[in-house]
């Protein structure tokens, strides 16, 4: 809900560049994907690799914080943006290592996001 809101958000007054919405759509995904993954693994659905669920949970937070950063125009994205790159891709060499392919969207929405967001990194505050 909060998420639908957010995405809802992005898109009305004082609409964000094209590269930044990309980017909030991106960490979006990458926090909706890595939540669900977590709760599959919790749930049995998944092998319990503790340390990786420790690892995708803090993508999740990130990446949900980035992209709240970006909607608000803060000037903090840029630095926001750039730990969630590294946690990111950080969260898809764990995960691509596990060889699970129940973990393959995970991967993919972690790298898509911290490419995006190593570019929104590169902006001056």
């Amino acid at each position: 809900m909060q998420t639908q809101v957010m995405e809802n958000n992005s898109k009305g007054k004082g609409h964000v560049p094209t590269k930044m919405d990309q980017c909030i759509q991106n960490c979006l995904n990458c926090f909706r994907v890595c939540e669900q993954t977590l709760a599959e693994a919790l749930y049995g659905n998944s092998q319990n690799f503790s340390q990786a669920l420790i690892l995708i949970k803090s993508c999740a937070e990130i990446c949900h914080t980035s992209a709240k950063f970006m909607m608000m125009n803060s000037a903090f994205h840029v630095d926001t943006c750039g730990i969630c790159a590294k946690v990111c891709i950080e969260c898809a060499d764990t995960c691509e290592s596990l060889g699970d392919e129940n973990l393959r969207e995970c991967i993919e929405a972690c790298r898509a996001c911290a490419k995006s967001c190593n570019e929104m990194s590169k902006m001056s505050h």
